[in-house]
């Protein structure tokens, strides 16, 4: 390729990232203003959407549109990633909120495969050792830190991300992502409706706590509450996800 023919590239190039910034700016701001809800004071929007940039172009470089997923979804799962790596630099979650989440995923996952069905809250407080109403405000605390983060039970985010996006697989490690789909499907159908509820009405129509009460009917610190028992049933059933 000769030298003008180099620069002619380099333009086109520089010109289509240009377009998708700018068409996917507004992606960029929902995914981080989102977080925001969150997330302590101490964390800037500013920094999110800078970070959230970065994996837009990052996306830009990588999609390939024959895997099937639209170009906004796969987008969101590297803008997102890149947000989550930017918090997870300022190391703001105290460490016994880390230990109390995986505390409690470890009870979820002993009494859930003892009797087969979902542990009840009772159940779990009572394993714990700890009165109900001190369970609910554990749930409470863990919430107030959380950003889906799955690495509080052990379970890689980042590999669980890439390995549903990586679009370089192999024909095998293909069967491997459709399976991960598939099981992350069916351990959303496994929860119980409420909690399913909650996750669908945060994530997928991305109110927040305090409109997801009054939807449902009940007090905001509730469905913080609910949402956080959903996440951690949820991450019980994932960790096995997480071998290679």
């Amino acid at each position: 390729m000769n030298g003008a023919a180099v620069y002619a590239s380099v333009q086109a190039g520089e010109c289509n990232q240009k377009n998708i910034v700018e068409r996917y700016a507004p992606l960029v701001k929902r995914i981080a203003y989102h977080l925001m809800t969150r997330l302590p004071p101490s964390v800037q929007v500013d920094d999110l959407i800078q970070a959230g940039m970065i994996g837009l172009l990052e996306a830009s470089r990588n999609y390939d549109a024959e895997q099937g997923a639209s170009f906004e979804t796969y987008a969101g799962i590297r803008i997102r990633g890149s947000m989550l790596d930017e918090i997870r630099k300022g190391d703001w979650v105290p460490r016994s909120v880390h230990r109390r989440a995986r505390e409690i995923a470890e009870v979820v996952r002993t009494i859930e495969n003892r009797t087969g069905r979902n542990a009840r809250d009772h159940e779990v407080a009572e394993a714990m050792g700890v009165e109900l109403r001190e369970y609910h405000s554990a749930l409470k605390d863990i919430n107030g830190h959380r950003i889906l983060s799955f690495e509080d039970v052990g379970v890689d985010e980042d590999s669980i991300a890439n390995r549903l996006a990586d679009h370089s697989a192999s024909p095998c490690e293909g069967l491997q992502r459709e399976d991960l789909k598939r099981c992350l499907s069916e351990g959303i159908s496994s929860l119980p409706e409420r909690e399913r509820l909650v996750l669908s009405l945060y994530y997928d129509e991305e109110l927040n706590l305090r409109e997801i009460g009054a939807v449902i009917g009940v007090s905001e610190s509730r469905i913080s509450q609910i949402h956080s028992q959903a996440l951690i049933r949820l991450q019980t059933r994932l960790k096995k996800l997480a071998a290679p």
